[in-house]
Parts: C-alpha cells; structure tokens; sequence
C-alpha cells in the first residue's frame, strides 16, 4: 500500500462516521474559531482606531483630570484631583513656546437640538471652545465658517453643528443662518463641521460647538474642563508635552518629586492603552483556544483508540496479507490529522464569519489577519499528530496472530 492509497483509506473510514466524526472535532472547531474571530475583531479595531485618531494630526495631545480610557472603578486618587480651569489654559499661553494652538474644552452631554417644528434625540455633545478648537481637534469647516475670536470676546449665540444635526433639522435647507435652539437658548448658525463617521459603534457628528463663554454663562464653570494642545510640528510634541507639564505643575502647585495631578494624553498613548486591552483579550482567547484544543485532542485519542479496538480484526487481517508497521501507522495518523484539519477548516470558516458580522455590526472595516488562519491550521495539524501518535503506535504494534483471534 502506498501512501495515497493510506489516505484514501483513512478519509473513508472518516467519511464513514459523520456524526462521530464531527462530535469528536467541535473542541478544535471551539478553540480555532474563537483565536480566528477574536484575531478578526482587535485587528479591525485596531485598524479603524489609527485611522480616526490619524485624522487629528501627530502634533496634538490633551490635557485631562482623568485617564483617557478607564475600566471598571475610578481610583480615588483620580477623584480628589483639583479640576483643570481655564486659568490654566492662559498659563499655557502665556508661558509655552513649542506650541502654536491651546483650545479649552467644555462640554455638556444629552442635549436636544431644535428646529422649528423638528428636533433632534437627546444625545447631542454640546462643546464649549474658541476660535481654536476646530484647528486642534481636527474639525474641518464645510459649510460656513469656524468660531472666531470675537465670537469668543462678545459671548455671540452662534454655533457650529455636526452632519448628523444637519441631516435631522436641515434635510432640505441650506443650514448656515438658521437659528436653532439649545436648552431654550437660541443660537445662529455659523458653520457645519465636516462629517466624521462612525467610532466604536458611535457617531461622531452628533455634536455642536458654542463659543465657550457662552457656554458658561448658560451652564456654569462647573467642573473640570479639557486642554487640546497643537504643537508647532510633530517633531516637537515630546518637548511640548514637557514644557506644557512643568507649566501646569507650576500653576498647580504640584510638589516636586509628587505625581502629576494631571493626564497629558496623545493619540499613540491612547492606542497603546487600547493596545494592551485588547492584548488581555488576545491572551484570554488564546487560553481558550489551549483548553478547547486540549479537550478536542483527548477527544481525537478517545476516538482513535475506540477505533482501534473497533478494527483491530481488519489489522490483524490486513498484517497478514503484507502489510506492515509504517502502513498501519500511517493510516491511523492520517485518520487523525485529518479529523483535526477537518475541525480546524470548519473553525477557520465560523471564525472568518463571526468576525465578519461583528465588525459589521459595530460597523468596523472587515480585517481578517491573514497569519491567524495558517496559526489555526497548523494548531490543528499539531493537536493530530500529537493525540494520534498513540493510538496509531498502538495499531501498528498489534500481533497480526491476536489481532485475527479478536471478536
């Protein structure tokens, strides 16, 4: 028998016990499918998350009471922090000579936009900044014009309102010059920020920019504010964020030797934060995949040895009619990697798919790391050759004499 004839063989008797067959793969379907989609949804967020913060510029970084990205319970520390003001965004300006913009950011979540007879859910970002804010947050102006400094100087009810504002209240009106509503307060319209997209499931152009001092006449000083910084190239940003952190500790009284009572947070350290969750994801998926594979290889030696019993006559037969050790030992190996290439084909298949719909559904680019599928593969060849060695030893050992006396 040579070796094209062993495979056929195996995959006949394979073929032969669909449903034992499939029963005995579905831990290696389990563990390859969760490494293929889970590969499939951090390499399509992580894609799409450095493609958005691209759109700001390299030379741009924020200033923040808290932490960027934050999970679970805010430490207390974070908590007692002094708020950020807007004195201390005048003593950025005055002092900073590495930067070429410095906006402050106020914000108000969960408002209502209205228009005449229309109005918008109550999901809207209200932003307070000056004539700097779109510059440095990376917000082109489509329609109309940006907030300027006198808008900022005589606290004018203008404002700046995103796509999504636009497609409810203006579907069929040219927006610039309207005058909409924001929590009772009229305000003209001056300028349409340039539409953004999605981000992690969320829009990101149901927003509306005011002047901040009009901002703060209508909802106070409360709280603590956002500082965007635009360094004067990119080359700079690290001396920058130095500069502008002495600063602060200065206007802020931060002892030396003490912590920053601060965050200076830039894109990259935001994908590197992101980075390294998605990173515990990653681990936490391979572990899966490692019990899943480890259960599906028990299963795949199981399964082997009961054939082996099962056929222990048809050895013993076969033995006598010429065939020998390696013959025995190749069908049974074949028999076994090719269960596993089978699981791990059906894994690869539903992984692609749920990562698929996933970033479908949270409306992400589709990006399925090409190495996950060889990774997936060769598992599942490793697991065949390593549960199937066994029970294929044990075939090709058996005495051809016992074997036929076997009932």
């Amino acid at each position: 028998m040579n070796f094209d004839e062993g495979i056929k063989l195996a995959f006949q008797t394979v073929k032969s016990n669909k449903m034992r067959t499939f029963l005995t793969t579905l831990g290696i379907v389990i563990g390859v499918m969760s490494v293929i989609g889970m590969m499939a949804i951090i390499n399509a967020l992580d894609r799409y998350m450095a493609k958005t913060l691209s759109t700001i510029g390299g030379n741009v970084f924020w200033v923040q009471k808290y932490p960027a990205v934050r999970m679970g319970h805010l430490d207390q520390k974070y908590r007692l922090r002094k708020d950020l003001k807007y004195e201390h965004v005048e003593a950025i300006k005055r002092n900073a000579t590495l930067i070429s913009a410095v906006s402050a950011e106020y914000y108000r979540w969960g408002r209502t936009i209205k228009y005449k007879d229309l109005a918008t859910n109550p999901n809207i970002m209200v932003y307070g900044g000056d004539e700097f804010w779109a510059d440095v947050n990376g917000r082109n102006i489509s329609e109309g014009r940006a907030l300027s400094r006198m808008d900022i100087h005589h606290r004018r009810p203008v404002v700046v309102i995103g796509a999504d504002i636009v497609d409810k209240l203006f579907p069929f009106t040219y927006p610039v010059g309207e005058e909409v509503k924001i929590d009772g307060i009229r305000y003209e319209v001056i300028g349409v920020i340039e539409k953004m997209g999605q981000f992690l499931g969320g829009s990101q152009d149901n927003m509306v920019a005011i002047p901040y001092t009009a901002f703060t006449k209508v909802y106070g000083d409360r709280g603590s504010i956002g500082i965007a910084v635009k360094a004067k190239n990119p080359e700079l940003i690290l001396e920058a964020m130095d500069q502008v952190t002495a600063i602060l500790r200065i206007a802020r009284k931060v002892p030396p030797g003490a912590e920053n009572d601060f965050e200076v947070v830039t894109a990259d350290s935001i994908m590197d934060t992101l980075r390294n969750l998605t990173g515990f994801v990653f681990i936490a998926a391979v572990i899966i995949c490692a019990i899943s594979l480890l259960v599906g290889g028990i299963g795949i030696m199981n399964i082997m040895l009961v054939s082996v019993t099962e056929r222990t006559r048809e050895i013993g037969i076969r033995k006598a009619v010429g065939a020998k050790k390696r013959h025995i030992l190749t069908q049974f190996m074949t028999e076994a990697v090719g269960i596993c290439l089978f699981g791990g084909l059906i894994g690869i298949l539903m992984g692609v798919l749920i990562g698929l719909l996933i970033a479908q559904a949270l409306k992400l680019p589709p990006a399925i790391p090409l190495w996950s599928i060889f990774v997936g593969m060769g598992f599942s060849l490793f697991v065949g050759v390593v549960f199937g060695t066994y029970p294929a030893m044990k075939a090709a050992k058996l005495d051809p004499i016992e074997a036929l006396r076997y009932e």
